[in-house]
């Protein structure tokens, strides 16, 4: 546990400055920390040994994070396209060694990883207001279902994929989340409404939780305890970012941030 806490300290404290100051540096680390995540998933399924696939889906991931306020955004989808266009041209040069199945596991993983950061990204640039408010919601989904599956956890969510969870702690989870995003909004308004913010919160904290469910699942199936080792006592980037990779994007979905 002293292992974890030191680790999310230090983490902390060199991330956060970058999403206070926002701009290139704050991009240039989203790129950086989606570039790792990308490699993590890429490695449960053993796949990096393929240099040239997997340069491809990094440059997959790099034209997804490409912010609006670059002149190449306009030309986003294109050279997306291209990448996978050359990712299938791949297939036929190794002569199916490396297979279609292979070819559409990279551009999954490049959109799965891709989508979060860059809408991480987006709503940096609507308001650090909105950052606050989405990774409060993250974490205190996090906490309550931990406290209130401990306490009142008797039916397994989703044995299958994470034995530990709880419906009461999912359903906790939601509660603390809800409470904690009407306090804040109430300090830090992130919407007149507060019915708004009540149903905003439960679609979130919802959706916390599958991306964490998502991240299990992908795990489980490749037979992996955690998705890297860089952060000692929390596993890998993935392991820390997986609601944040649903979270973010939701909100922009449903236009929430703008």
């Amino acid at each position: 546990m002293l292992i974890r806490i030191i680790t999310a300290i230090i983490a902390i404290l060199f991330f956060f400055p970058f999403v206070f100051i926002g701009g290139l540096p704050f991009q240039i680390i989203m790129y950086i920390i989606g570039t790792l995540g990308l490699i993590e998933i890429l490695r449960m399924r053993k796949i990096t040994s393929y240099w040239v696939p997997t340069g491809l889906s990094l440059l997959l991931l790099w034209s997804l994070l490409i912010p609006k306020d670059i002149l190449l955004m306009e030309h986003r989808f294109e050279l997306f396209m291209l990448f996978i266009l050359l990712l299938l041209a791949y297939t036929v040069l190794l002569k199916n060694k490396f297979t279609f199945e292979d070819c559409g596991f990279l551009i999954l993983s490049a959109i799965y990883v891709g989508l979060g950061f860059y809408y991480f990204m987006e709503t940096r640039e609507a308001g650090l207001v909105y950052i606050f408010y989405a990774i409060l919601v993250i974490l205190s989904t996090d906490t309550g279902a931990y406290f209130f599956g401990r306490a009142f956890g008797k039916r397994k969510l989703w044995p299958e994929i994470s034995p530990n969870k709880t419906i009461e702690g999912a359903v906790g989870g939601i509660f603390l989340a809800a409470v904690i995003a009407i306090v804040f909004n109430y300090f830090f308004p992130v919407h007149s409404s507060i019915i708004v913010v009540l149903f905003v919160t439960i679609a979130a904290s919802i959706f916390a939780q599958i991306g964490d469910l998502v991240e299990s699942a992908i795990k489980r199936y490749y037979n992996v305890k955690d998705s890297g080792k860089l952060l000692p006592g929390h596993g890998g980037i993935l392991d820390r970012f997986d609601s944040w990779l649903f979270v973010f994007p939701m909100l922009h979905v449903i236009q929430f941030i703008t």
